[in-house]
């Protein structure tokens, strides 16, 4: 090789060296591109409304005089002939009545306490592992509102404790004070009086100490009239102010929730499952959407969901706000400015014949970087949300995965 062949390559050689270092730098300097990392993500379709609480319900009257004493608390389940209230001539009776059933209680948790086989089986440090974590429930009761778990877990607490310090010598004996308990339950016991009347189920319900005035508006056999209006003018009201009402029950399992939902994008349908989460509470049910109907506006849909749970919070109000969830989803989350759609050659396959051919495809997807590498990933998408959407985890070759960089900005339509 000549020297001016040599001198020629050599010049050749540096135009290219120089021409991919300014294109590197051009690139650095020009091309900046935004991305977000594709991570992992959850969503469900959910909707809050007011809802309204539509049950079988009947009112229970006195027509006589006298102090109400009730045997079952809100909520609580009554047979045919179960006792729903014992009437006295005066208030006496019933804190009488009270004091037996607190001391009941105490006396209960001493014999726990005292029983030798919890003494004899009971190790320190075992009982020192329970108190902490009976400790952690009742921190994690107060801070969910579980407020009527706290008084079984308070007492649990109370054995534990009790029992811990019986075991290490350095607690005294509680005989005496079981002794006490039983003298003055003896001593109230003598002091109670027959009840003047006693009101009773007939026949198998649940129990509500009040009446709020809508128990004749709101049954079941109307659900086809319930309106938006109807929703809207429904009033958390409280007991009604009269004198001859005990309270009312409730027939058979099944209750219901109306209310008035934007459904447009047909996110809930009918026989779908749900779970309701409330306001007043911090207990969620399961329900089943048992109807949905139109109102003339495109953005108002009645929905009404059936439930077959009672407890004391669910009856304590006949509408608040609630939270309706339908279906979970799990997958990429990908910004909706990132999306991109993109001519591509595809194989597909006719469902008839079986036969495959290639077919240009408009595909949707995002452009992602590798290292200075722009490409295009399709994206399968489960669900939609307002700024986001959701990629499947699994979708396949040429679709986007977990930590891929998504350019959210710096590149077109075309990927330039």
């Amino acid at each position: 090789m000549n020297s001016v062949t040599s001198k020629i390559l050599s010049v050749l050689l540096v135009i290219c060296v120089g021409t991919c270092l300014l294109t590197i730098g051009f690139h650095m300097v020009n091309q900046k591109y935004e991305t977000e990392t594709a991570i992992l993500a959850t969503a469900d379709d959910s909707a809050t409304f007011k809802g309204i609480y539509i049950r079988d319900e009947e009112v229970v009257q006195y027509g006589g005089t006298g102090t109400v004493s009730y045997c079952v608390s809100d909520g609580g389940k009554l047979g045919s002939g179960s006792a729903i209230a014992e009437i006295y001539a005066d208030e006496s009776q019933i804190d009488i009545k009270q004091q037996i059933s607190d001391l009941n209680d105490e006396l209960a948790v001493l014999k726990k306490i005292q029983n030798p086989g919890t003494l004899q089986s009971a190790q320190p440090a075992n009982i020192a592992s329970l108190i902490n974590e009976e400790y952690k429930s009742i921190v994690s009761s107060r801070e969910t509102g579980k407020l009527d778990e706290l008084s079984e877990q308070k007492n649990e607490l109370l054995v534990l404790l009790s029992t811990y310090q019986l075991v290490t010598n350095t607690g005294t004996d509680f005989k005496e004070r079981i002794n006490t308990i039983n003298s003055e339950i003896s001593r109230l016991k003598s002091s109670e009086t027959v009840p003047l009347d006693t009101i009773v189920a007939d026949h198998s319900s649940y129990f509500v100490s009040y009446a709020d005035g809508y128990e004749d508006e709101l049954k079941t056999d109307k659900l086809s009239h319930i309106t938006p209006e109807l929703i809207n003018e429904v009033r958390d009201s409280g007991p009604v102010e009269d004198g001859r009402v005990i309270g009312k029950l409730i027939n058979g399992y099944e209750w219901y929730i109306a209310g008035v939902i934007d459904n447009r994008k047909k996110n809930f349908a009918i026989d779908d499952d749900v779970k309701v989460k409330f306001q007043s509470t911090s207990d969620i049910i399961d329900g089943e959407i048992y109807d949905i109907r139109d109102t003339g506006d495109p953005s108002e849909n009645i929905v009404i969901i059936k439930c077959d749970e009672i407890n004391f919070d669910l009856v304590q109000h006949r509408t608040e706000r609630v939270e309706m969830i339908s279906g979970e989803f799990e997958g990429i989350k990908v910004p909706r400015k990132a999306i991109r759609f993109l001519d591509m050659e595809e194989t597909v396959v006719d469902e008839e014949t079986g036969k495959e051919s290639k077919q240009t495809v408009n595909c949707k997807g995002v452009y992602v970087k590798l290292g200075e590498r722009i490409s295009f990933k399709k994206i399968d998408v489960i669900y939609e949300g307002g700024d986001y959407v959701l990629s499947s985890l699994n979708a396949g070759s040429g679709y986007l995965a977990l930590y891929d960089d998504i350019v959210v900005e710096g590149v077109d339509a075309d990927g330039n």
